[in-house]
């Protein structure tokens, strides 16, 4: 009884007297007003934003103090399209033959923790073996460090689609993959390729509405699902509580994904005024992955970097998309913040914030669409905003990205979940 009383004392103390964490900020970003405010103190307790304070703070002689009076602070960015499991490279077309599934796990690793370290302390990965859903466990159990993932595990596609994973493989080795493995060709197919998605553990849905730059395979751009397969996936979808995402470069593909009720369009390259009128009316919001948009037409004039039929359409395909999204933001189509990382290295994902400004959009939107926008769509209600009761996932770069974009790529500190895993 003696020893029960004395725990008790001591776990009572331990909650009265748990050290909180000043964060003395210089600039904060307001992504709600759109605004930076000036010499504020974010407390820090536990998970959570205890306060936000005026001046500079430093609480009792208990508590943690953490300068970054220098510094930009705002939420932990949230990029809605990466691939976390792989990183793109000349060969990378035959790893798929050489790499073994704890190969591919340990390199997500590395991945996971440059992502973090770069500021995004949230993903959406959007397809990849079903390595990136026990990545997403391992994280969220604290046995690796890495963002919080939110992932689609292996992304549905069709016949000889993007997202077949036999393309380009010699006829003994393509088999024919099906709904377990991602791969559907009608209505019931599409059904239960998601419900195999709910059973493996994944949280989003992913389909590729059109041909892929990087596929083995001739077109770059057609539509590669019928409207009613799609109408299938996304009403199954929807008694999951699944999320949906497609890729999309043909304009087709994606009228096609928009009218199914496909929430977001990933890439959206070869975009029309009718289609971005369509997602205006739809509320469907554009992943625009501008860098790797760049990054692969760049690798694809590297001779050897790619096939000759992806090497081609990454030429033809990559450049497009910048032109395309300034086209969407003048239009008011909803934008989200995506990158496409795994395409481009991991870890540079802040670069998409450069194109975006480059094309009109201002900074302070831009880092909107990366935090509050992005977890309104992922349905997180206490995150993507520096705000009382909120997660605390704060980040902070060195200069102001009101002045200097580019300062998005110098992150000087990363908290996530009220934990410091970069800067002090």
């Amino acid at each position: 009884m003696k020893k029960l009383f004395t725990f008790s004392i001591f776990l009572f103390t331990a909650i009265v007297f748990a050290q909180d964490t000043y964060l003395q900020c210089g600039r904060i970003v307001d992504v709600e007003s759109g605004k930076i405010l000036t010499e504020k103190t974010i407390v820090v307790s536990g998970t959570s934003i205890k306060s936000i304070e005026d001046g500079f703070k430093k609480g009792g002689s208990k508590d943690f103090v953490v300068d970054l009076q220098d510094k930009t602070v705002m939420p932990g960015f949230i990029d809605m399209h990466v691939h976390i499991e792989s990183e793109s490279n000349p060969g990378a077309y035959i790893q798929k033959f050489t790499l073994n599934e704890a190969d591919v796990a340990f390199n997500s690793t590395i991945y996971a923790k440059k992502t973090l370290m770069a500021g995004f302390t949230t993903v959406r990965d959007l397809g990849g073996s079903g390595v990136n859903i026990s990545l997403r466990n391992a994280i969220n159990k604290g046995i690796i460090v890495g963002p919080r993932i939110f992932t689609a595990g292996k992304a549905i596609g069709t016949t000889g689609g993007h997202a077949d994973p036999t393309n380009g493989v010699k006829k003994s080795l393509m088999e024919d993959p099906g709904p377990k493995e991602g791969v559907v060709n009608s209505v019931e197919d599409a059904r239960k390729a998601v419900r195999q998605r709910y059973k493996e553990g994944a949280d989003v849905i992913k389909i590729t509405a059109t041909g892929g730059v990087l596929s083995v395979a001739k077109s770059g751009q057609n539509p590669q699902f019928t409207l009613e397969e799609i109408k299938s996936i996304t009403s199954t979808a929807k008694d999951y509580n699944f999320l949906t995402a497609a890729h999309a470069h043909g304009d087709e593909g994606m009228q096609r994904a928009i009218l199914g009720g496909i929430k977001t369009i990933e890439h959206g390259t070869l975009m029309s005024d009718e289609t971005m009128d369509l997602m205006i009316k739809h509320d469907t919001y554009l992943v625009p992955t501008i860098t790797a948009g760049k990054q692969a037409a760049e690798n694809g004039a590297k001779p050897g970097y790619y096939p000759e039929v992806v090497a081609k359409k990454a030429i033809e395909i990559g450049p497009k998309l910048q032109a395309m999204f300034a086209r969407a933001y003048k239009k008011g189509v909803p934008i989200a913040f995506g990158t496409d990382a795994g395409v481009y290295p991991h870890g540079e994902n802040a670069r998409e914030f450069v194109y975006m400004v480059e094309a009109g959009m201002p900074v302070l939107e831009a880092i909107k669409s990366a935090t509050m926008t992005n977890a309104a769509l992922l349905g997180l209600d206490g995150l993507g905003q520096l705000k009382q009761g909120f997660t605390a996932d704060i980040i902070a770069v060195d200069g102001n990205p009101d002045k200097d974009v580019e300062s998005l790529k110098k992150v000087a500190f990363v908290m996530k979940d009220g934990k410091i895993f970069k800067g002090e």
